[in-house]
């Protein structure tokens, strides 16, 4: 026999309540999908936390519980359940809404921090062919959105927010449609930002009476830093992009690693909302 079996049972029951926690993480963000931007990690804290609010209700409310009896586990288990679908909605209910936007009224607006305007995305206005660097400001700007507080990126309008159109470059496509377009564009960011960032913006074609067809891409912040890798003459560079005023622009290495650090840093609202910490 064990000389302090409490500590065997606790022993035994630590591993069991985290896997349990874990496992009801992995349920809950399966089941609320990408409207839940909190991590597996904090979802399976949550979980934790709910296991021990049920061990204290079953011990101040019934009388001679122990730990393995079916009351306790059922209170433990099922706490643990409720608390995660709880903050589960709570923080899918507080997330901003990255879907369509009013195209019209963001053009009339202006560019800003966090709107910017591109005349083409593959298209090369001054030389009248398509140009690759276009499509890596269209990468940078997405980038940027993503590492600072999202924004609204508009394909199709010139600076001063007049819209021209996506025709240029819908004549680059082999189908030129928007269909194809949005998967080109998909395409693009992955390969400059990767699978996950690039699935983060929300994509939107707007008609705007007598004037044409503009594409809007309205990203969110992103919960982590997002690097752009480019191709340079010396190989591969992969940089770290930000919105700074009106701009967009790369952060060395050493205010990079500052950015990160401060940007994301953990806060009790960022673990609520799923959102980046620090600002």
């Amino acid at each position: 026999m064990p000389q302090s079996p409490l500590l065997v049972e606790f022993a035994v029951a630590l591993p069991v309540a985290l896997a349990f926690a874990y496992a009801v993480a992995w349920v809950v963000r399966r089941l609320f999908g990408r409207r839940l931007r909190l991590s597996l990690t904090t979802m399976a804290l949550i979980s934790l936390l709910g296991i021990s609010v049920g061990l204290f209700i079953a011990g101040l409310f019934f009388y001679g519980q122990y730990l393995w009896m079916p009351t306790t586990l059922l209170l433990a288990f099922g706490s643990s359940i409720g608390l995660a679908f709880v903050a589960a909605a709570v923080a899918a209910l507080v997330r901003p809404d990255y879907g369509d936007v009013d195209v019209a009224a963001v053009l009339a607006a202006g560019e800003s921090d966090q709107v910017e305007f591109k005349e083409t995305a593959r298209w090369n206005v001054r030389e009248n062919k398509k140009d690759p660097r276009m499509e890596l400001a269209i990468a940078k700007t997405v980038a940027a959105f993503l590492n600072s507080t999202g924004g609204v990126l508009v394909i199709g309008a010139s600076d001063d927010g007049v819209v021209r159109g996506l025709e240029r470059d819908l004549a680059t496509l082999r189908t030129p449609d928007h269909d194809r377009f949005e998967l080109w564009l998909r395409d693009l960011l992955s390969a400059f930002v990767g699978r996950n960032a690039a699935a983060l913006p929300h994509v939107q074609f707007a008609t705007l009476p007598d004037a044409g067809t503009v594409c809007a891409l309205n990203c969110p912040p992103s919960p982590k830093p997002v690097f752009l890798t480019s191709p340079r003459d010396g190989g591969p560079v992969t940089d770290l992009w930000v919105r700074v005023g009106n701009s967009t622009r790369a952060l060395g290495v050493h205010e990079a690693v500052d950015y990160v650090s401060r940007h994301w840093r953990p806060t009790l609202a960022s673990l609520v909302t799923g959102r980046p910490g620090g600002r």
